[in-house]
């Protein structure tokens, strides 16, 4: 629950900024700007093909794992607006520019902590985080930076298919740079002065049981 709730303050964050959104964000975004679909739609859809890659990558038929990460999305979804409007209420967006970049940068911050400590604990994630989580065990000897290097791939297509048909670029700033540069450190950093004593169970969980 800290997890979630960290994870949404911390995307409310950057998009209250409005100095750059996570890749995956920017993606839906864009998106949108080129066939019109809704952004939350779109999240969601995202949200189910990494549910389903999952199952992929860890080469089992798990349906709780997937139900529990939809179910996720769900959540985190509805958390990301409560924040989000409260932030705006507040006014975030009409702050000045420097400050505002220091926020998304913040709110990067947020989000990977979070990231970080339900990685850890390995109950339920969202599923584009179990990803990089698999990944990162499963195929690249425990590099987190590496992992989320290459979990960053679709969406940055995403964007860039999306540029071509549009020949505009939404939700891509500072913030999103700062992101694709520093989540895996981040991470990673996390894991080792964040709560410390939350070890990663992702082997005794995974992989003995599979």
């Amino acid at each position: 629950m800290v997890g979630l709730i960290l994870n949404a303050f911390g995307n409310g964050l950057c998009i209250t900024s409005n100095m750059g959104s996570g890749i995956w964000t920017a993606a839906a975004v864009n998106l949108n700007m080129w066939i019109g679909v809704n952004v939350g739609v779109l999240l969601f859809i995202f949200g189910v093909t990494n549910a389903l890659t999952n199952l992929v990558l860890i080469k089992q038929l798990d349906i709780k794992r997937f139900v529990a990460e939809v179910l996720y999305i769900l959540f985190f979804s509805y958390f990301v607006d409560i924040f989000t409007n409260l932030l705006t209420a507040m006014g975030v967006q009409h702050l000045p520019m420097l400050v505002r970049t220091l926020i998304s940068f913040s709110g990067v911050i947020c989000f990977c902590i979070a990231i970080s400590l339900y990685q850890r604990a390995n109950i339920v994630m969202h599923p584009n985080d179990d990803t990089t989580n698999i990944l990162r065990f499963l195929y690249l000897k425990g590099n987190s930076t590496a992992a989320q290097i290459i979990d960053f791939i679709p969406p940055t297509v995403v964007v860039l298919i999306s540029f071509f048909a549009t020949h505009e670029i939404y939700a891509v700033n500072v913030g999103t740079l700062f992101s694709i540069l520093l989540n895996g450190v981040l991470i990673a950093e996390s894991d080792k002065l964040i709560w410390p004593s939350l070890k990663h169970n992702f082997k005794a969980k995974n992989i003995d049981e599979g």
